[in-house]
């Protein structure tokens, strides 16, 4: 059976973000993961997953200026002093939270030909980021994201991410498999898990087109988790979907799976 995380950062929207991992807890969930947990204290978080009896599987390493419409710092020459702070923030947090995934984004893309140079940035990063992380027990991962949902994403097929994991061979980098970008940018989801199975640290889903529940759209998600089983998947399939209204009242999807 899939083990389920709800993503604090889309569910539950209608509370305040700490308020978020007793809803969570209610509707059946042992896993959270979200975008970024800075603006809270480590201590507020981890009190939360106690008080809750729930899991911290991912969150992101800081990603520049989000404001700004920075969307990772791993794959921009010039920032790896950034970057490597940012690293170290995300490491203090996981310890305290007991996370053991972690995601760098990789960033935006100026203009085309800056790519090669954001390629050798990018896999120095994530050798640096993996070798930290390693003698942690920690895994990092890395994701290809559409380019509707983020116009100049560095990332964007499976084949890229994960033939980056095997140029580096390094044993705790990891793809996280976002079935919803996936689907937009390469279909054909079961044949690419299957293919990809044995790098694939994490797996994400939502309806397509729309991100909503995973109840609607063009993906047969039931089949897909009956595959995650008959597979020997043992990771985590987080939830990062925009419900449709209240969270609780869009989990019809989900009793089947509890």
């Amino acid at each position: 059976m899939p083990r389920f995380a709800a993503n604090l950062s889309l569910m539950f929207a209608d509370a305040p973000f700490l308020d978020r991992f007793d809803r969570a807890a209610r509707a059946g969930f042992k896993g959270v993961e979200y975008l970024f947990p800075y603006g809270e204290s480590a201590a507020d978080l981890a009190q939360r997953l106690e008080q809750h009896d729930l899991i911290q599987v991912l969150f992101n390493l800081p990603p520049g200026n989000f404001g700004a419409g920075e969307r990772g710092l791993a794959a921009l020459p010039g920032r790896e002093s950034e970057f490597r702070e940012g690293l170290e923030r995300a490491l203090e947090y996981a310890q305290v939270l007991r996370c053991a995934n972690l995601h760098a984004m990789a960033g935006i893309v100026a203009d085309e030909g800056s790519k090669p140079a954001m390629r050798d940035c990018y896999l120095r990063n994530l050798q640096y980021a993996a070798r930290r992380m390693a003698p942690l027990g920690m895994t990092l991962l890395i994701e290809p994201i559409n380019t509707r949902s983020m116009p100049g994403y560095f990332l964007n097929h499976q084949a890229q991410a994960h033939d980056i994991v095997a140029e580096l061979a390094e044993p705790n980098l990891r793809v996280q498999l976002d079935f919803f970008h996936a689907q937009i940018m390469d279909g054909n989801l079961a044949a690419g898990f299957r293919r990809y199975q044995s790098s694939v640290g994490h797996v994400q889903i939502a309806g397509v087109p729309d991100r909503h529940e995973p109840d609607e759209g063009e993906v047969d998600y039931a089949y897909l988790f009956r595959m995650l089983d008959e597979s020997g998947y043992d990771g985590w399939v987080g939830c990062e979907y925009v419900p449709r209204g209240r969270t609780e009242d869009g989990l019809g999807w989900y009793e089947p799976w509890k």
